[in-house]
């Protein structure tokens, strides 16, 4: 038990020391980030000592519960496959150059106009998608227009990470807790829509606070027209995006698993986005670029921590957390952890590690699920090491030359994460009641 616990803990400690030392490694003549490959000595080092056993391994990775991170990852990279497609096509580019239109020289205005539109854009796709897509966007404008990119960058960042509670689809954390508590689309939308909106216009109100005087500053309008120069792509993707939201939403009803109608549309979007770039006659780039930018990083990394999980509850770990958490309110209690543990274990693998703990109820505790999932979302605020999405959004940072100390993110975010996190929590409180 004691030399599982010490692999798992010096392999997170090794997980944040790479994000924030060494982030990438050269193999041959490739640059590929280091946090997956040091997650993944940390689960080899449990099977080659025989700390967990290859077949406890199999059967967790084979398990036909919701809890399968082969499903899970399945389902996020179907989603996302779709969202990038769309991005792919100019969708996002479009609404992104409407709202800059629409600002009129005003920042204020442009601010609440993206904090809105990325809002919206994050509950029917998802965070990561998001802040890949509008992160350069933003940096090209703000560099363009002459004005601070950090309003901005934070508007998105903190939307993202806020709004991506709404649905069970917007983060990979919300697909594996509620997956693990057997919640289905709806009731997790009728338990997490209040939470969601009062934290989303309680960070809003703090983050408008926090940049007014760079937002109060005059700003040239900037010209930026986007045209689609086919239409069928565009249509192809709205509609396999709409329809699988669709079936996704009814899905208990009908008897189907989420990551099945995933897949299937993803699928049927590669087939038909194939068709129609042979019915063009030419080759289909948009397909192409959407399979070389999705984030394989993550499947070692989900994979690894899976592993390292697996031991833990092997050994008794999780449920002896479960025990000495027992007593206390499970929202707030779930709530706080989950949001101080991201920033330990990153989102990924302290959702994983929640879920398990969980799992020991013998009636689950929703509060306590609902809890972790608010946690496991704005736990990003805190620092980039709280989620994937911001370690992502560093590097698309340092990619475009802007320049932002790990301390000012940090008092930037917890002044937006406290009163936003009580915001959430209380809600929840009231939901559950």
């Amino acid at each position: 038990m004691i030399a599982s616990v010490i692999i798992s803990l010096l392999c997170c400690l090794a997980v944040i020391l790479a994000v924030l030392f060494f982030p990438s490694i050269r193999v041959l003549r490739y640059r590929l980030p280091s946090y997956p490959i040091v997650a993944l000595i940390g689960a080899a080092l449990l099977l080659v000592t025989g700390l967990l056993p290859i077949p406890t391994l199999i059967s967790g990775l084979g398990s036909s519960g919701a809890v399968n991170p082969i499903k899970i990852l399945v389902l996020f990279f179907a989603m996302t496959s779709l969202s990038v497609y769309l991005d792919e096509v100019g969708f996002f580019s479009y609404l992104a150059a409407a709202a800059l239109r629409r600002a009129g020289g005003r920042q204020t205005r442009l601010f609440l106009l993206f904090y809105f539109l990325v809002a919206i854009l994050t509950v029917f796709t998802s965070n990561d998608v998001i802040i890949l897509t509008f992160t350069p966007f933003i940096c090209y404008f703000t560099k363009s227009a002459r004005i601070d990119p950090i309003p901005y960058l934070f508007a998105e960042f903190v939307a993202a990470n806020t709004w991506s509670m709404a649905l069970v689809i917007g983060n990979p954390t919300n697909i594996y807790l509620a997956g693990g508590a057997g919640i289905g689309f709806f009731p997790y939308l009728r338990v997490m829509l209040l939470p969601t909106v009062a934290a989303g216009l309680v960070s809003l109100a703090v983050l408008l606070l926090l940049f007014r005087r760079p937002l109060a500053l005059p700003m040239s309008p900037i010209p930026a027209e986007v045209t689609f120069r086919r239409r069928a792509p565009l249509v192809i993707g709205l509609l396999h995006l709409s329809l699988c939201t669709l079936l996704l939403a009814v899905s208990s009803y009908v008897g189907l698993d989420m990551w099945l109608i995933a897949l299937g549309f993803s699928l049927s979007l590669f087939l038909f986005g194939a068709i129609a770039a042979l019915l063009d006659r030419r080759r289909p780039f948009e397909l192409l670029r959407t399979l070389l930018r999705l984030p394989y990083q993550l499947i070692p990394f989900v994979l690894a921590m899976f592993t390292l999980v697996l031991a833990l509850r092997a050994y008794g770990v999780s449920k002896e957390i479960f025990t000495s958490l027992a007593a206390l309110p499970a929202i707030p209690t779930y709530g706080v952890l989950s949001f101080l543990s991201a920033n330990l274990l990153n989102n990924i693998p302290m959702s994983v590690l929640f879920s398990s703990i969980l799992s020991f109820s013998e009636k689950t505790s929703l509060g306590g699920v609902y809890a972790s999932i608010v946690g496991s979302n704005l736990g990003a605020y805190l620092t980039p090491l709280g989620a994937l999405a911001g370690i992502m959004w560093s590097s698309l940072l340092l990619q475009n030359g802007v320049r932002l100390s790990f301390r000012r993110f940090v008092g930037y975010g917890a002044l937006v994460a406290i009163p936003t996190l009580a915001a959430a929590l209380l809600s929840l409180v009231l939901v559950t009641a």
